[in-house]
């Protein structure tokens, strides 16, 4: 860069941006339905997105643009432990696989919408429900604002300054997500995907061979972190890093299916046989992902400096650098447009939260099926424009802790919603108690925890020292895992006493069949009204 603005640069991105805007707006009528004034038409499409449609979808919804701005800036930051990610999302797709399929099958054939229903109908509590669906929200704002990070970045390397390219690009995506729903960002899907691949195959060839190969690569990143001047940075884990890698690692395979943007992802598709086919299939993206952590140790070895002491720029400015203009501003586009797939799904999914779990259940009880689409439609908007206000208002690297506080956050739904699927002893108290107190346990850790590379004394990562337990050891863990296990214990120990007290468990509205294979043939029942909705109907 020179310090001016990229003209060439600029168009293309430009060039990307309108036509993924088209593509959002055309998407009404793509697999066009009767009325998008239904929420399962808006904010599920319908439930009829197979296999390739899914793949391209999930894929762009859980391999974020952040992702492909953050995991390379935390390797050209501190080395090894930035490859956690490829771990998690090797593991991930196993772990969740049977998970997903029962929950595919049960909300399919009662209709539910997000996985609060299933949480109200499974344990009969609208308590726990409201719990589960302010946690999804509440988790899922931060992600969408650091989607927000990686268009920054873009628009910091063009040479392009001022919140106005952002607001013009978050009001455009919300138009079209209004109009569209799902279907807009399922069809973009396709663009963004094909574009990432291909800038990343270009890019594992091409930057290599211009800076002497892998080997000086390594030897440059080795170079760096010779003196390590910060805890457990290296191109190596040290011992004391291992356990809160692989402990990062193992709670973000847990949590990356909870999230309500993946969980949407999953009940929008056809059938059982379509994400089991995915879950096979959607490792092809860490492969991607590996590659793309690579480029934190070419950006060192290419002599990068981030912009404005901005670590997430460090990816757009090696690829302004090491390519010519105009497959810069591809690159750059398919960055900015990686961001537009999962910021519009996560708002949608955060939409159907709060339309079915919140407005409908206790903001009116009456609402008809438009009356609780138009709900959800406004939400998106709102939480869209929430997440813009966030990033504006705060610098990028806070914005990028937000992160850590959102996966810490989403684990406490995790005994709800999965005990639930395998029809376990857990009680609605026990399990309402625990999840109040896996999340203040992990907020407290998470405010308990310095930053040393900033300086700042709170919210400065997501890796709580055993030594704050009075623990000899500078060994640290994960403190979503933390969080999570005191969650797990309360859930378990208050089940069995509650139980052995007789307390009153919620009636269970779901049946042993839904979670059966070959659910989806006997065909979709509505759950019995509630009571409050049964007194409503007679008044």
């Amino acid at each position: 860069m020179n310090g001016g603005v990229n003209a060439l640069e600029l168009a293309i991105v430009i060039a990307l941006f309108l036509l993924v805007s088209v593509l959002g707006f055309v998407a009404v009528r793509w697999r066009k339905a009767e009325s998008l004034d239904n929420i399962e038409e808006w904010g599920l499409g319908g439930r009829k997105f197979g296999g390739w449609i899914t793949w391209f979808m999930l894929g762009g919804d859980i391999y974020t643009a952040y992702t492909f701005v953050a995991v390379p800036a935390l390797v050209y930051g501190l080395g090894a432990i930035g490859f956690f990610a490829v771990p998690y999302t090797i593991i991930v797709y196993p772990m969740v696989l049977l998970a997903a399929i029962r929950l595919w099958s049960v909300a399919h054939r009662h209709g539910f919408v997000t996985p609060a229903d299933f949480v109200r109908a499974r344990h009969g509590s609208s308590s726990l429900a409201l719990a589960i669906a302010s946690t999804g929200v509440v988790a899922t704002m931060p992600y969408i604002a650091l989607q927000l990070v990686g268009i920054e970045a873009v628009i910091k390397t063009i040479g392009v300054s001022g919140d106005l390219p952002i607001i013009i690009a978050f009001a455009v995506l919300a138009a079209y997500t209004y109009q569209s729903g799902l279907r807009a960002p399922a069809l973009i899907a396709f663009v963004k995907d094909s574009l990432i691949y291909i800038v990343v195959i270009v890019a594992i060839i091409a930057i290599p061979i211009q800076l002497g190969g892998f080997g000086d690569i390594f030897a440059a990143a080795g170079k760096k972190f010779a003196t390590p001047d910060l805890p457990n940075d290296g191109v190596l884990l040290s011992d004391s890093a291992a356990l809160g890698y692989s402990s990062l690692a193992f709670g973000s395979a847990l949590a990356l299916f909870l999230y309500p943007h993946t969980i949407t992802g999953i009940l929008a598709a056809r059938n059982r046989n379509t994400i089991k086919r995915n879950m096979v299939a959607l490792p092809a993206y860490t492969l991607v992902l590996g590659l793309l952590a690579l480029l934190g140790y070419m950006a060192i070895a290419a002599g990068v400096v981030p912009i404005g002491d901005d670590v997430n720029t460090i990816v757009p400015v090696l690829f302004d650098k090491q390519f010519p203009d105009w497959f810069a501003g591809i690159a750059l586009g398919a960055v900015a447009v990686g961001a537009l797939v999962p910021a519009a799904i996560m708002s949608i999914a955060a939409a159907n939260l709060f339309a079915r779990n919140i407005y409908k259940e206790y903001l009116n009880r009456d609402a008809t099926v438009k009356q609780e689409a138009r709900a959800a439609r406004f939400a998106s908007i709102a939480v869209k424009a929430g997440a813009l206000l966030v990033v504006i208002g705060l610098d990028p690297q806070f914005s990028i802790d937000l992160q850590l506080i959102g996966g810490v956050i989403i684990l406490q739904a995790l005994p709800a919603i999965v005990l639930g699927l395998w029809r376990t002893f857990a009680h609605r108290w026990a399990l309402l108690v625990g999840w109040a107190a896996g999340l203040i346990a992990g907020l407290v850790m998470l405010y308990d925890t310095p930053n040393p590379a900033t300086g700042k004394e709170h919210f400065g990562g997501a890796q709580y020292a055993l030594s704050n337990f009075g623990i000899n050891t500078d060994i640290t863990v994960y403190t979503g895992i933390l969080a999570l296990g005191l969650n797990l214990a309360i859930v378990i120990v208050g089940s069995v006493v509650l139980r052995a007290l007789k307390v009153p468990a919620g009636e269970d509205l779901t049946e042993a069949r839904d979670y059966e294979e070959g659910a989806e043939e006997t065909g979709r029942q509505p759950l019995p009204a509630t009571p409050q909705q049964e007194t409503a109907a007679t008044t």
